[in-house]
């Protein structure tokens, strides 16, 4: 299977209802107790974006994506309006936002990350889908306009120049959600004014 990079139509994507899943056993004990474990250690996302149809032409435009598409077989960019930047939905992304590595001297490629961060605990979130022109890279603080390249594809930074050691490397940025459709079927109801509607437009997040 191939992905695309091509996004979601964001007029779409900004009605879409979803977010992260997680996946968790629990056993109950004789005793009343409960022993809980984590069957998978990352999240993923799942969307409806069936939410954001409105118009004949938004149903229209869907149809059209999902051919494109051909169902579930290829991937493709999804913007969640609800966590689609290194900082809060309200900010505007800074090259210190996240922290994605530290400098050895040697070490040229940084994975760009996300934390999610409460109280004392956090997860890490790798980003492989940064939006084309929106990330900001800085060396302790220092903002750094060139010397570095990113991959769009992958999430990579890449450094002409390995950072120094112990000089802290971190990044600002838009990301979207690499996703595939979780149908092979769009089931498109007709109304009596022949707008039509689909009941669900399940999206789901590709992990690899």
């Amino acid at each position: 299977m191939a992905f695309h990079e091509v996004r979601f139509p964001d007029n779409i994507s900004r009605g879409a209802r979803g977010g992260p899943e997680r996946r968790t056993q629990i056993v109950e004990l004789a005793s009343g107790d409960e022993e809980r474990n984590a069957s998978w250690a990352n999240s993923r996302r799942r969307y409806d974006v069936a939410y954001g149809i409105r118009r004949s032409d938004d149903l229209a435009a869907v149809v059209a994506f999902f051919e494109a598409r051909n169902g579930r077989l290829h991937g493709f960019r999804f913007k969640d309006w609800g966590d689609h930047k290194s900082c809060l939905p309200s900010g505007t992304p800074s090259p210190t936002d996240q922290a994605i590595g530290t400098g050895d001297g040697a070490t040229t490629t940084f994975q760009l990350v996300k934390r999610y961060a409460s109280g004392s605990q956090s997860w890490v979130r790798n980003i492989a889908k940064p939006v084309a022109g929106s990330v900001a890279v800085a060396l302790n603080g220092t903002p750094q306009a060139s010397g570095w390249s990113v991959d769009t594809t992958t999430g990579v930074i890449t450094f002409t120049i390995a950072p120094g050691a112990g000089v802290a490397v971190t990044a600002g940025f838009e990301f979207d959600v690499p996703v595939r459709f979780d149908t092979d079927v769009l089931d498109v109801t007709l109304d009596l004014e022949r707008l039509g509607s689909i009941t669900s437009i399940p999206l789901l997040e590709i992990r690899r």
